[in-house]
């Protein structure tokens, strides 16, 4: 099913609920590479990775949404290995951002014992903070 509607704008109703809860960028953004996606390998699993990967390289997911990057480019290892790569992903944190950065992360998500992390396990707590606060906004939607 199309993620845009003719005049090329996001569908509302077609979106997950963290892109709901994003900026018209980030809706526009998956929904187009999605529907591209769909054209040119006709599978929606295949779509879906590569919508989620052009939206991670200028996003981050933060709790229930996503959050404009400071800068553009790959969020974690899978990303810069490319499609045929079988690293681990973030799920959406970017993880190659400054251990500042995840700290302050941490922080507006209230993840207990981040002053005591190393970035590896600062990025493994904010994925799970994340996890946490879209199911709790899945419950509310």
């Amino acid at each position: 099913m199309p993620k845009t509607d003719k005049g090329g704008n996001a569908k509302q109703s077609e979106l997950p609920g963290t892109l709901q809860r994003s900026d018209a960028h980030a809706q526009e953004t998956f929904a187009k590479t999605y529907d591209s996606a769909v054209a040119e390998y006709d599978d929606e699993e295949r779509a879906a990775r590569t919508a989620y990967a052009a939206l991670k390289h200028s996003y981050e997911k933060v709790g229930d949404h996503w959050e404009a990057k400071d800068s553009a480019g790959p969020s974690d290892n899978q990303a810069k290995g490319g499609r045929g790569t079988q690293r681990p992903t973030a799920g959406g944190v970017d993880a190659n951002a400054s251990k500042e950065h995840l700290y302050s992360l941490a922080k507006r998500l209230d993840v207990t014992g981040r002053s005591r992390m190393t970035k590896s396990e600062l990025v493994d707590a904010l994925q799970k903070a994340n996890d946490k606060e879209t199911r709790i906004a899945r419950k509310q939607d």
